[in-house]
């Protein structure tokens, strides 16, 4: 991952920017300004990893950029989320900034006890019996997560390093056995940040959503063909990886739900912009040229 900290750079500095700007023009405080660049500038893990998978651009040469990005934005996730959660609390910046070093020390312990002993997680949750891997890695994953949660982390990164910590054929092992699991929870997620939603209060914030979402999809574009470009991918290439970071998703609607309903004018703003964008960009994606879904063969 460090060889890829410039496109990472890149991806703050042109998508982050035009949130803030937004967020200024529109006379927002500044822990409104800070959550619209957050919004603007993390892209959908959840929904890009599925695109990827129903495109069948997994083995795709541009796709380890594509993949590289998003999990650095995951872990700049685990920074920010503790940040915005204080400051939307009322609580001063100090505090705030108090906060998300202790989180960042802690997802840094975490991340090195990974890398180091992870193997032997591996050998713990590995079991013949695929009732019994299912159990033991949610089990896993329910502890380290809620212990992500008591250091003030986002329970999603804690999650992303059971992942990382869990390699080889039970790895393969586990992702068919979660593959269910991910799409019934990826489901539900949508349909709870879909139930408080009015739809009369997102449509004056229409004009302005597709604007910044137009600006900020030339800025996710202009993001992958840098990343890709730097592993010597082709044009076409490039353009398949700027358009795949186009989608936001469930990050910006976490953001949102932390200090939206503080905030005048935002929750509407920000939820507007996200369905757009994860309507508008996998439309995109899909005809940006690469190899189709394979057919299903007939009954």
């Amino acid at each position: 991952l460090p060889i890829y900290l410039p496109s990472a750079v890149v991806d703050f500095a042109l998508n982050a920017t035009p949130g803030a700007l937004a967020g200024w023009l529109l006379g927002l405080n500044g822990v409104g300004i800070l959550a619209l660049a957050g919004v603007t500038y993390v892209s959908s893990s959840g929904v890009i990893a599925r695109l990827l998978q129903d495109l069948n651009r997994l083995g795709n040469r541009e796709t380890p950029a594509v993949l590289a990005v998003l999990v650095l934005e995951d872990f700049a996730m685990a920074a920010f989320l503790p940040l915005v959660a204080v400051l939307g609390a009322g609580k001063s910046w100090p505090v705030a900034l108090g906060g998300m070093a202790a989180t960042v020390a802690a997802l840094c312990v975490a991340f090195a006890a990974s890398y180091r002993w992870g193997h032997h997680l591996g050998r713990l949750v590995t079991h013949p019996d695929n009732e019994q891997l299912l159990l033991r890695i949610v089990g896993i994953t329910l502890i380290v997560a809620a212990l992500a949660e008591t250091t003030h982390a986002s329970a999603a990164v804690g999650a992303f390093l059971v992942g990382l910590a869990v390699t080889g054929e039970t790895a393969d092992r586990a992702r068919k056995v979660l593959g269910p699991l991910r799409d019934l929870f990826a489901a539900i997620f949508f349909v709870a940040v879909g139930l408080p939603v009015n739809p009369a209060k997102l449509l004056p914030m229409l004009p302005i959503a597709v604007l910044l979402a137009a600006v900020t999809s030339a800025t996710k574009v202009a993001t992958g063909v840098f990343a890709a470009r730097r592993e010597g991918v082709a044009r076409r290439g490039q353009l398949r990886a700027g358009t795949t970071l186009m989608a936001r998703g469930e990050f910006s609607l976490i953001i949102i739900g932390l200090v939206g309903s503080s905030i005048a004018g935002l929750s509407a703003l920000a939820t507007t912009y996200v369905f757009v964008l994860a309507i508008v960009g996998p439309v995109v994606t899909r005809f940006t040229g690469g190899p189709r879904p394979a057919a299903r063969p007939s009954p």
